[in-house]
């Protein structure tokens, strides 16, 4: 049950309303960033709400039930504040967000709230990104406690693996940039594949701050998951650091940590189902 003003009551009751939609976003870095769908400035809460004529929220579904709720949000990148490169790096990522209904001829009655979550899975095309909203309901489909896996269940570098990545950081210089996702550092002596999976940062150049994941690396040639924002120019410098496939031996001999390894090697395969007495 939702509590409004009886004086928003009845407005939404009349025949003819002036609501809009607003919508607050908070980022982890602290930023507040505040939207409507009114074709003019709103000053309400201590924010100013900018306009924002692209903002499309899909139907809201919700139930007593414990079942997820959905929302989508569909808006084209035409404000200063949101850009895709910004989506790209990561600055929304779980950021919260809290959407709500006011009258705007009349900001004292309050206001009808609709939800608030925080950002989930951004889908960017062309001009225009779409994101989902994702409530308390959502952290009931997470898994509690460990699973049994032959695969390492901690990320390199964290509390529960105990690698130092200092040891297996290094800085590099771009020598010959092929494009956006790809380049190659002439300089590196590491093995073909010791940096898959790692991440790399980037130092200097137009992508200063960037964060990427390794696809591959091969004579000292990287290949990137992710399509920089900006364009690889030679001499751009990048950290990159050591990449993990989570396997026993990975562990053992690559990062010589196989005492903290969080996998279990002796998990029986599919073809122990198959292994029984008189099936020969």
């Amino acid at each position: 049950m939702k509590l409004i003003s009886s004086e928003l009551k009845n407005h939404i009751s009349s025949e003819l309303t002036s609501m809009v939609t607003c919508w607050v976003l908070t980022r982890r870095d602290g930023v507040r960033l505040a939207f409507t769908t009114h074709d003019r400035e709103l000053d309400f809460e201590n924010l100013t709400f900018r306009p924002v004529n692209s903002f499309l929220p899909s139907s809201v579904s919700s139930t007593n039930s414990l079942n997820v709720d959905n929302l989508e949000v569909h808006a084209l990148l035409t404000s200063e504040a949101i850009t895709g490169k910004d989506i790209r790096a990561g600055l929304f990522d779980h950021a919260v967000i809290s959407i709500f209904q006011v009258n705007w001829q009349d900001l004292t009655q309050g206001k009808l709230y609709i939800r608030s979550g925080w950002l989930g899975e951004f889908t960017l095309k062309d001009d225009h990104f779409t994101v989902e909203i994702r409530g308390l309901t959502q952290k009931l489909q997470q898994v509690i406690g460990n699973v049994f896996s032959p695969e390492c269940r901690a990320d390199l570098g964290a509390n529960d693996c105990h690698v130092n990545l200092e040891q297996f950081s290094v800085l590099g210089l771009v020598t010959s940039a092929q494009s956006r996702d790809s380049f190659t550092d002439t300089g590196r002596t590491e093995a073909d594949g010791w940096f898959d999976y790692g991440s790399l940062r980037w130092v200097s150049g137009s992508n200063v701050g960037q964060i990427t994941e390794i696809k591959s690396y091969v004579a000292g040639q990287f290949i990137l998951y992710d399509i920089l924002p900006n364009p690889i120019v030679d001499g751009d410098m990048y950290l990159a650091v050591a990449g993990c496939d989570k396997r026993s031996a990975t562990c053992k001999v690559k990062f010589q940590n196989f005492e903290n390894f969080r996998g279990e090697t002796a998990i029986p395969g599919t073809d122990s189902l198959y292994n029984y007495p008189g099936l020969k």
